[in-house]
């Protein structure tokens, strides 16, 4: 399984969990909805936090080279994409059912609701990343980077054809 479907699996269950969650405490407790909703939307991005932590974590130990490390921003788009289409069509289904649960219409919930979603996860995700990498980073001695091969294309270095020879006298 993909590192991206394996994340929007697991993140579109949570989003469906934290919904069901939501529609119980807005319909039991409705003067509170203004901090439910904020607070169970933070529930979603700290799962999403610590997992791109230790991603990124991961790949910077995997990978010294700044240059040569998985593009973990990709992943986690599309992780938050699936969870949001996939975690909110779920949702609008069990709302057909269980009217406790808010839900909008169809379009809605695959567009507004998905887009929050997928943004959520994204950025959190690629800060997270960012972070991870530069705890190891930070640590980590400097990378060199190697130039294999200079020494065989001696004879197409521009400057080494203007330099004076061992034997002729440089001209000021």
């Amino acid at each position: 399984m993909s590192k991206w479907l394996l994340r929007g699996l697991v993140f579109a269950a949570v989003v469906v969990v934290l919904r069901l969650i939501q529609g119980v405490l807005v319909d039991s407790f409705p003067t509170q909805a203004g901090w439910i909703s904020p607070t169970l939307g933070l529930f979603l991005a700290i799962p999403a936090i610590l997992w791109a932590f230790f991603d990124g974590r991961a790949d910077a130990n995997a990978q010294s080279d700044p240059d040569r490390r998985q593009d973990l921003a990709m992943v986690w788009l599309i992780a938050g994409l699936i969870a949001g289409l996939l975690g909110d069509l779920v949702c609008w289904f069990i709302g057909l059912f269980y009217p406790v649960l808010y839900t909008g219409g169809l379009i809605s919930e695959l567009t507004s609701f998905a887009a929050f979603t997928a943004l959520l996860i994204f950025l959190a995700g690629v800060i997270a990343v960012t972070i991870g990498r530069w705890s190891v980073d930070r640590k980590a001695p400097p990378y060199v980077r190697r130039r294999e091969g200079d020494e065989e294309r001696a004879d197409t270095d521009v400057f080494a054809a203007v330099q004076p020879g061992p034997d002729e006298p440089a001209k000021s």
